[in-house]
């Protein structure tokens, strides 16, 4: 049956007879998109129960034969973004939620509430991977980031700013309207000199004070929310630092944390490959769950 669990390609549900549970399957054809090969290989070596994994992979056994691929995973109920909509969380809920959220560490780069998914036990799981990206450890990450592509309204200032397109006005209302104006030394991180010069055209202003912005909410929330929105990623709270935030400390256990076996690398990057190159590495990505094979995670 058709189902609206928000992830890339169509979607239906079903009843797995083996382990008893009904499952996603999600359908990948024609093979003309990086970010699918990039969610399948990403899902394969991310396990993490705040993330949404991969219990199975259905193909045609040869790569001649391959038209369609077909991938299960779990079936979550809903997603943050219908949840908002439909009720007001309780400080509860937002404490879990966002503790859950902060444990995957993931360099997703389209975080937003639509590709969080939810279940009815409240347990969350981060999809669609398709911007997601690998961390080079031999990169230089203090600095601002480059531009990428995700959706506007979520995106960090310091993409907003750096972005080629002519959209640096829109985080004025976020940096100046509630956070203040940036300091000389803030400004001086920001790359596109034409939003530079922007910023400090404008005319000065005091930070917005959160209690007062939302005053019944959670002292120690709105501590965290501060150090989470600090304009520069220098000053930035850490994944680390907010894990261990008086807000989540219910929750957290530093001896409970996941920590990935080993980096992940690819031989290759995905972007510009031919369509046939690309069904080439689905093909071999998926080998693990064919009948005969090593036998999947």
């Amino acid at each position: 049956m058709p189902h609206q669990q928000h992830v890339s390609g169509p979607l239906s549900s079903a009843y797995d007879h083996v382990r008893k549970i009904r499952v996603a399957i999600k359908k990948i054809s024609p093979f003309e998109h990086q970010t699918y090969c990039q969610q399948i290989q990403i899902l394969l070596r991310f396990r993490h129960e705040n993330v949404i994994g991969i219990r199975d992979i259905l193909r045609a056994p040869t790569l001649e034969a391959m038209r369609d691929v077909y991938i299960v995973q779990d079936l979550m109920e809903t997603d943050l973004y219908k949840l908002l909509k439909s009720q007001q969380l309780s400080n509860d809920h937002i404490c879990y939620f966002l503790y859950q959220i902060l444990r995957a560490n993931v360099l997703h780069r389209d975080l937003k509430p639509s590709n969080l998914l939810i279940n009815t036990t409240c347990d969350l799981k981060i999809c669609d991977f398709g911007l997601a990206r690998i961390a080079d450890p031999e990169h230089d990450h203090t600095g601002f980031l480059t531009e990428y592509v995700a959706t506007r309204w979520y995106r960090a200032p310091e993409i907003m700013l750096n972005s080629k397109e002519e959209i640096f006005h829109q985080v004025t209302s976020l940096s100046a309207g509630i956070l203040g104006s940036p300091s000389q030394e803030d400004l001086n991180c920001i790359i596109n000199m034409k939003a530079r010069n922007y910023l400090q055209s404008l005319p000065s202003k005091t930070k917005v004070a959160w209690a007062k912005l939302f005053p019944k909410s959670d002292s120690k929330a709105l501590d965290l929310l501060d150090r989470m929105l600090t304009f520069n990623p220098n000053k930035r709270i850490t994944v680390e630092e907010a894990l261990a935030h008086p807000y989540l400390e219910q929750y957290y256990d530093p001896t409970d944390e996941p920590v990935a076996e080993e980096p992940f690398t690819f031989d290759m990057e995905l972007d510009d490959l031919p369509k046939e190159r690309l069904k080439e590495l689905i093909f071999q990505e998926t080998a693990r769950f064919q009948p005969g094979v090593l036998e999947a995670p």
